[in-house]
């Protein structure tokens, strides 16, 4: 196995028809290698299409009045995490403001809140699918109105490894309290609730098309919008928030947000591969499933057995018993690591302590080194947010499952290029690890 290719966790592979290659180049034959262009316009067509297409095969009793979902408009943008930005600043969110945020998720979520000067309040997670608690999500609004005298401006539930979050509950619960909700489904395009695409049912819904995502651009986002004069307002804040004038004349502020022509290119291509993305992550999450039913220990995280519930497994998640012990357990956490773990690019800050105050179980950490041993990338599962140093002041409603979660959590490789053999591979890798 030594000449065994590494095993990512989650990669988008091109399409085997090299569309892409014919986008893209129709970009440079053309000279639109700028922000916006052709490309873009018919990538977020495509992207409407497939958010606005209800699933009525497997979800005969789907009521197309349970909420407000056809004609959806959808704007490309540099990022995902652009894309949470500008629908907090179309909430009308601005400094001083308390946002609701799921606390289980990338820290792109709760970023955005604090470059407008808001505050997150962060929610913690419900055991079935680690998302958003509805029950702490609607304590948490009553007492904040009384605490602060005016409701939250925006919450913001995560589709957590593509998982669907309560849709019917959230919803309700922001109706009734008349806030708008952001959609966080960047690990989520094409998961289901009741047949409706996530990003469908708030306000605003967020994608993302990182390298590491059900398709990707090579990087990018997108924003579902409900309907074409929140599309404008979002197309106006993402290119510079020119006004109607000859020259430049600015009465706000604007970011230069658009996507590429090129990477739209890609995009396009992408989309022509991504029912087969989703049919792929769905096919190893059961084959993982299979195979780990007789390992002691492990347990796969799974959808709910509620039929509303259909999602893309972006990642193949599970979990390790606390009393499980791991090859090379008593080496755990004794080095400092020194390079990005994870597939991270760019730089990572140094650090002189090889633990914090919460982190993965010795025996979590130990699987994941062993993994990585065997080429297989095997990352933790995101730490709390409101675990984090960063945000060691905001206010947080938990009820310990994220933090549970994170000490015996870890995901599996789950993406287009893992083949059968890969996940067979896999398993047997983690039966090897397990000290008998």
């Amino acid at each position: 196995m030594s000449e065994r290719k590494m095993i990512y966790l989650c990669l988008a592979h091109m399409s085997e028809s090299g569309m892409e290659q014919k986008y893209v180049k129709e970009a440079f034959d053309t000279n639109w290698v700028v922000p916006m262009g052709p490309n873009v316009n018919a990538f977020e067509g495509d992207l409407a299409a497939f958010v606005n297409r209800r699933d009525f095969s497997t979800h005969p009793s789907a009521s197309l009045e349970m909420t407000e979902w056809k004609d959806r408009k959808v704007v490309c943008l540099s990022a995902g995490t652009a894309a949470v930005h500008l629908a907090l600043i179309s909430c009308g969110v601005k400094a001083g403001d308390e946002v609701l945020v799921q606390s289980f998720t990338f820290c792109a979520s709760s970023h955005p809140i604090t470059y407008l000067g808001a505050k997150p309040v962060f929610i913690d997670s419900e055991p079935d699918t680690w998302n958003m608690d509805p029950e702490l999500l609607e304590k948490a609004i009553i007492e904040r109105k009384e605490k602060t005298g005016k409701y939250p401006k925006a919450i913001i539930p995560v589709a957590l490894y593509g998982m669907p979050y309560d849709c019917e509950r959230i919803m309700a619960i922001a109706d009734k309290y008349g806030i708008p909700v952001i959609e966080d489904a960047a690990e989520g395009m094409g998961s289901r609730f009741n047949g409706q695409v996530l990003g469908t049912f708030g306000r605003y819904g967020v994608l993302s098309f990182n390298g590491n995502k059900m398709i990707t651009t090579s990087g990018g986002g997108a924003l579902i919008c409900r309907n074409v004069e929140d599309a404008n307002e979002i197309m106006w804040y993402a290119t510079q928030a020119r006004d109607a004038y000859p020259y430049y004349e600015h009465t706000a502020i604007g970011y230069n947000y658009r996507m590429s022509n090129v990477c739209a290119g890609i995009g396009r291509g992408q989309m022509t591969v991504l029912d087969d993305h989703i049919a792929h992550h769905k096919h190893v999450q059961q084959l993982y499933r299979e195979l780990l039913a007789d390992v002691p220990g492990v347990t796969l995280h799974d959808q709910p057995a509620d039929p509303r519930y259909d999602s893309n497994f972006w990642l193949c998640a599970a979990t390790l018993d606390p009393s499980v012990r791991i090859v090379g357990q008593e080496n755990a956490y004794k080095e400092v690591i020194k390079s990005a773990v994870g597939g991270a690019a760019g730089v990572i800050k140094s650090v002189d302590s090889a633990i914090t105050d919460c982190q993965p179980n010795d025996n979590v950490e130990a699987l994941r080194v062993f993994m990585l041993e065997k080429k297989v990338e095997c990352r933790p599962v995101w730490k709390p947010m409101h675990k984090q140093p960063v945000y060691a002041d905001a206010v947080a409603y938990v009820n310990g499952v994220s933090e549970e979660i994170f000490k015996v959590g870890f995901c599996l490789p789950a993406g287009p290029a893992v083949t059968d053999d890969d996940v067979r591979y896999i398993v047997d890798c983690i039966k090897e690890a397990v000290e008998k």
